[in-house]
């Protein structure tokens, strides 16, 4: 039995993706181009942008293509600040359990400064309200993700752009952890909202294409120098990332988003696995996305656990797929809090939400099995 559990990795195009591309693979015109076999792309991408916007209630002239989410954060937090200390008008703050795209390109920065989260991984709004005080010199640009895709907590996105405005600071929110399970409404999130980036990827498209979207008076300076895009995002277009992209969101369903999956798993760990716990937010508020199960098992190797899981036929990870090679503690757990020895004892289970029974309980007997077996081999290392 094979059963993929790293839905917050990246996700499996859907059947509708799949035939659309199939039709549209021999249009190889470069959408750039003014002659006859530009003109199909250049439609393709028209449509594939007006779909995007539609689907997060924005303008499609303030929405940008880019190759990655990576490549929207990087180009979001370079493309406002300076190197240069006359020009550089921003104190850039940033949330620790951001992802290493957002994280890197604010350590890059001139000013910079990590924010404090509570716990269970939320922005703690009284020290972010104290800092941006404390701060006062630069306009504050606030970077943070609105969910966590490693230990799956959900950030408030209105309470943390109140903060912010209080303080007439520009707000850039990561979405990709957060925008498959959640509607997002730029009407509303545009009172708090100045930049909002996501990736394609986890919305059932193609690898390879990234979303950016900025209020009309954010200049944003360009990191690759071209034509294409306003000149913003340069570069040839990417029609086969963006078309599948615009037309998984044309498709996306957010009826089929549940927790029952992951909560069954849970409540059998919680119940038959002892030395077991959760980290990030409780299973019962709502503050988790509702397909993440990230658990600590005491005693165990979590790299370990991993693939001995994948020899059963169970695809799980350690956390993010960009820290995958890395073997230092996680960002994430540090911040945090998360005692040292238990850091690398950890898994991240993601699921569909279309799982059977017989998968779930074939997932709960395999994962008792194989931390059993780990930690007798452990035991037996020590005697």
């Amino acid at each position: 039995m094979q059963i993929y559990l790293d839905y917050a990795s990246t996700t499996p195009l859907n059947n509708q993706v799949k035939k659309y591309l199939l039709d549209i693979l021999d249009l190889y015109g470069n959408p750039s181009s003014p002659h006859s076999a530009g003109e199909k792309p250049r439609q393709i991408l028209t449509d594939a942008k007006h779909s995007v916007a539609e689907f997060i209630h924005v303008a499609s002239s303030d929405l940008y293509f880019t190759p990655s989410g990576s490549a929207s954060n990087t180009l979001a937090v370079k493309g406002l600040t300076s190197e240069n200390p006359r020009e550089n008008r921003y104190q850039v703050f940033y949330s620790p359990t951001s992802h290493k795209s957002m994280q890197k390109a604010c350590q890059s920065c001139l000013s910079h400064t990590p924010l404090e989260v509570t716990p269970s991984g939320e922005i703690d709004l009284l020290r972010l309200d104290a800092i941006l005080s404390q701060n006062a010199s630069l306009k504050p640009l606030v970077c943070i993700e609105a969910a966590n895709s490693e230990i799956g907590t959900v950030n408030n996105i209105a309470e943390i752009g109140s903060v912010v405005r209080k303080h007439k600071g520009t707000f850039l929110v990561d979405a990709t952890g957060y925008i498959p399970f959640f509607k997002i409404d730029m009407g509303l999130w545009g009172k708090y909202v100045d930049i909002l980036t996501f990736s394609g990827h986890k919305l059932h498209a193609l690898k390879g294409v990234g979303v950016l979207w900025k209020r009309r008076d954010i200049i944003l300076k360009p990191l690759i120098y071209g034509g294409q895009q306003d000149g913003i995002v340069s570069g040839t277009e990417n029609v086969l990332g963006t078309a599948s992209l615009g037309k998984a969101v044309e498709t996306y369903d957010y009826s089929s988003v549940s927790p029952t999956q992951r909560n069954y798993v849970y409540d059998y760990i919680i119940r038959h696995i002892p030395h077991s716990y959760l980290a990030g937010a409780p299973i019962e508020s709502g503050s988790r996305l509702p397909h993440n199960l990230y658990i600590c098992f005491q005693g165990v190797e979590g790299e370990s656990l991993m693939i001995l899981l994948d020899m059963h036929g169970i695809q799980v990870s350690t956390g993010s797929a960009c820290n995958s090679t890395d073997l230092s503690p996680s960002p994430v757990l540090t911040a945090i809090g998360m005692k040292q020895e238990d850091i690398h004892s950890c898994i991240r289970l993601t699921f569909s939400g279309q799982e059977t029974k017989e998968e779930l309980d074939y997932v709960c007997a395999t994962l008792k099995q194989c931390v059993t077996c780990l930690r007798d081999m452990c035991r037996q290392d020590v005697s």
